[in-house]
């Protein structure tokens, strides 16, 4: 409902076939994410670090495709959308380096190859676990995790301006993200993320809530 939601309200569309819905997490609540756009009929790409995590919704049929390769899932991407296949294509790999790579296509080719963006990070504890930093790998992370958590603090804030950078560069041309209550627009503003309204005061952000705005 709420993709299907977001469709109506965002693009003005009953009918989602060739579109395009990116975010991550494929953990406790977010799993249901893969299977959420297959019923709505559109391409879902979701990231997720957890290699434990894309198995086993494979496994349960929830996401239909899992890669860890950007080159294939971009291609993936374009030729669903092109031809209107509902697919839930599980990326192995951060969700900041889905994003940035999202950017580059935009900027060499003019496309954008999405047309609805969310996040579903565990960013309401994103200094233990919840949020895991583009700059490392998920074993080198966790390692850092447990052995400096200053400094993988450091590194996750740094990592949530890239998150967000490549979001509102997406969304200037077209793009509409929605916030999903994990407290991701609120750990990004707590970095210095370009987060907050324009205009409006600090607590309020740029991006919807899909609490008020989509299901509301």
């Amino acid at each position: 409902l709420t993709v299907l939601n977001a469709g109506r309200r965002y693009l003005k569309a009953e009918d989602l076939s060739g579109k395009a819905f990116v975010t991550s997490g494929l953990g406790g609540m977010s799993g249901a994410q893969a299977k959420a756009a297959v019923i709505a009929g559109c391409v879902g790409v979701i990231a997720e670090v957890d290699e434990a995590a894309l198995l086993k919704r494979h496994k349960q049929g929830w996401l239909m495709e899992i890669s860890n390769n950007l080159d294939h899932c971009i291609a993936r991407l374009r030729d669903a959308r092109k031809n209107k296949i509902a697919l839930s294509l599980g990326y192995h790999g951060n969700v900041v380096d889905l994003w940035e790579r999202l950017v580059y296509e935009l900027d060499t080719t003019g496309e954008l190859l999405v047309d609805l963006g969310s996040d579903q990070t565990s960013c309401h504890n994103p200094f233990s676990g919840g949020y895991y930093p583009v700059q490392l790998g998920f074993e080198e992370a966790k390692q850092l995790l447990s052995t400096n958590p200053g400094k993988f603090r450091t590194l996750v804030q740094e990592s949530l301006k890239r998150h967000v950078a490549a979001i509102n560069r997406l969304a200037d041309k077209g793009m509409f993200f929605w916030d999903y209550g994990n407290a991701f627009l609120l750990e990004a503003q707590r970095a210095g993320a370009d987060v907050e309204k324009r205009g409006a005061n600090k607590t309020e952000f740029r991006y919807p809530s899909y609490v008020q705005h989509i299901m509301g």
